[in-house]
This record gives structure tokens, sequence and C-alpha cells, in this order.
């Protein structure tokens, strides 16, 4: 098994990082078994193009909801890497237990 499970949305609250936000976040290892996506498809023009990254973070962003780590962004990222057999990729892990939801 890639992933440690295939979600169809996000469990968590709007968190409202903006791209600025998520760069601040320094990257560190995570393991592709323990990440639930947030996405049950994948676009196979972002998995193949080998500018994939071009336009966007480097890094995939996964966010930490009641002990559980999250895809948010970055699926064709992480697959790319389970295709090249790697048990681990660098993502921007933002932790919810710092973070207080705004007031809506």
């Amino acid at each position: 098994m890639v992933f440690k499970r295939v979600g169809s949305g996000r469990p968590y609250p709007e968190h409202g990082l903006s791209t600025g936000a998520w760069a601040q976040i320094a990257p560190c290892q995570v393991r592709l078994d323990e990440l639930v996506t947030t996405k049950a498809n994948l676009d196979l023009q972002h998995l193949l193009a080998k500018d994939s990254t071009f336009f966007g973070d480097l890094f995939p962003h996964v966010v930490r909801w009641e002990g559980q780590l999250y895809l948010e962004d970055g699926l064709h990222r992480a697959l790319r890497a389970a295709l090249q057999q790697r048990a681990t990729m660098a993502a921007r892990v933002f932790e919810t237990a710092e973070w207080v939801p705004q007031a809506v």
C-alpha cells in the first residue's frame, strides 16, 4: 500500500494559510504510508509533466489533524516518489496543535 488511506475531501477546518505562510514552514521527511490523501483522483498531465513544480511549491503540503497526516496538495509529487520506490518524501507539515481557527 502506498498511502495509509485514500480520502476524498478535507476533514479538518479551513486553515486559511496563504502561499507565503506555507513557504515559512520548513520541509521535513514524511512517510508515504502515513499519509491520508484528500483527493481521490490524479491528473496524469501533472504527474508526467517535466515542469510540474514550476508554478507551485516544490514541497507537498501536509496538515496534521487529530493525529493523522493529510496530504492537502502535492498528490502527484507523492505518487511520483512512490513510483521511484521511495518510502519517504520531503513535505511542509502544518501542525494544527498550534493553530487557532479564524472566527467566521
